[in-house]
């Protein structure tokens, strides 16, 4: 069975499109993932580049807004900013709702360094926590989606 999952965050450029990535890449062909902010501006470039550290290519992503997605069926809604989750629509009731509290890495002021180091840090933590979604959500018996052998969080 395919899980449908739909990731938000305020702007839908930096913790959601890094989760889309990652969740894409754990799950496989698990889990249809989409990604989306309530308010969207465009993909971070800092974001493409730390994906792009771990070999995940999120450069083809677009920022996209909730409501292309209200009415569609989800088995999970993943909200990664305390925003998003306050003004996220209502989905239907089999719909399971997960809240991270992720630190808005485009927030940071900085040079380049520190801003990049804000974005792996946000993205070493969703991947963790995707990680262990996988594992618990997706493949509870042990066997499932989950590549590369890898089952540490």
């Amino acid at each position: 069975m395919i899980m449908r999952v739909l990731i938000l965050c305020t702007a839908n450029s930096a913790r959601s499109q890094m989760a889309e990535g990652l969740l894409r890449h754990e799950a496989g062909a698990f889990c249809q993932v989409s990604s989306a902010g309530t308010h969207p501006s465009r993909v971070r470039p800092e974001a493409i580049a730390v994906m792009r550290e771990i070999g995940i290519d999120i450069s083809g992503h677009r920022s996209k807004a909730v409501d292309e997605f209200i009415g569609q069926d989800f088995d999970f809604v993943i909200t990664v900013c305390d925003s998003a989750r306050e003004s996220c629509p209502v989905f239907p009731a089999k719909t399971r709702r997960i809240h991270w509290s992720i630190p808005d890495p485009a927030a940071l002021e900085g040079d380049e360094a520190k801003r990049l180091d804000a974005f792996r840090r946000a993205r070493d933590e969703l991947r963790q926590k995707l990680r262990a979604f996988v594992r618990e959500q997706l493949a509870p018996s042990g066997e499932g989606p989950l590549q590369h052998g890898d089952t540490n969080a």
